[in-house]
């Protein structure tokens, strides 16, 4: 299934894509359920097929089969009792997938050839640091630049996100833990992230997170490895790589960061960045006021954001 969260009539809901349609999961699983003459349906919808995608990942396996069989009850019923079920992509405005992550575990330096561009040595371990959710907007949306800065950076990144509770989780068990797989551009203000050896603050501003368009998962891309990444500015291309070339693949970061801490169902895990960001060119390019970044990764589809710049109020 390819799940999105989107927003119609001004309510932000999950849904699956069904070629240009979205289906509401939560309201085609309730009318499935009224429809079998279920007396609790709004409420063991709301348990198994929440609205929101982390309170639905919470529902593990249980509430993706839920989901399939409301997806096949919409196709054949766009409507029920007046509620609309079905939305065409073009009326809706897709929004992140998962808007709201509790946790976003990146990866720096992991890939050969960035880490040589930055150059650095292979590390023994995974590089981490983290973004946080108010950094997350969706694929419709504007970078935003803040003035605050004039380097600001572009890092295309393969992300997965967590489907149940990990914990000292082991490799060869790590995919069972993952819900699917999307995009991320790690917006990054070069100077901010390089001021101090923590590179936190510039990595967390408001925006620099765009994620989507949709969450792939495990059971449409089970093979997380060999998928071709591209980043483009403008159309020129600045990254490309394959996820075959991660010096840290997804089931060793799984077992890693399971043994360092608890992963939560709807946690975010960015698998850093390949070599071509405009820090380490030559000379430097970094994103200005109406650049279009579009990164595409197999399998999974296209996140494209325009730069734009923000004007700061100055309050006195």
């Amino acid at each position: 299934m390819k799940l999105i969260t989107f927003n119609a009539v001004g309510v932000s809901r999950i849904g699956a894509v069904t070629n240009e349609n979205i289906v509401d999961l939560h309201a085609a699983f309730e009318a499935l359920l009224d429809s079998q003459g279920k007396i609790r349906a709004k409420q063991i919808a709301e348990a198994f097929v929440p609205s929101d995608m982390t309170g639905f990942l919470q529902g593990g396996k249980e509430s993706m089969e839920y989901a399939k069989e409301a997806i096949k009850f919409a196709c054949e019923n766009n409507e029920y009792k007046g509620r609309k079920l079905v939305f065409a992509k073009n009326d809706v405005k897709v929004e992140a997938p998962v808007p709201q992550p509790g946790k976003m575990i990146c990866v720096g330096h992991n890939y050969r050839e960035h880490i040589l561009e930055m150059k650095r040595e292979l590390p023994e371990f995974p590089v981490i640091f983290a973004k946080f959710a108010n950094t997350v907007i969706g694929p419709e949306d504007d970078i935003p630049f803040f003035p605050i800065s004039e380097q600001l950076d572009y890092e295309a990144e393969f992300a997965f996100v967590i489907g149940k509770r990990a914990r000292n989780v082991s490799r060869a068990e790590a995919l069972d833990y993952v819900a699917g797989y999307t995009i991320v551009n790690d917006v990054t203000y070069r100077d901010i992230q390089r001021r101090t050896l923590q590179w936190l603050q510039g990595k967390t501003v408001e925006g620099s997170a765009p994620m989507g368009p949709w969450l792939v998962t495990t059971d449409e891309l089970t093979n997380p490895s060999g998928l071709e990444m591209v980043l483009t500015v403008n159309g020129e291309e600045r990254q490309r790589t394959n996820t075959a070339n991660l010096v840290f693949d997804v089931p060793y970061l799984v077992e890693f960061l399971s043994n360092l801490m608890t992963l939560e169902p709807g946690d975010v895990i960015l698998t850093g960045t390949p070599g071509g960001v405009g820090f380490a060119m030559e000379p430097q390019v970094f994103l200005k006021d109406g650049d279009i970044v579009r990164i595409e990764i197999d399998k999974i589809g296209v996140l494209e954001n325009k730069v734009k710049k923000v004007a700061v109020e100055v309050k006195c």
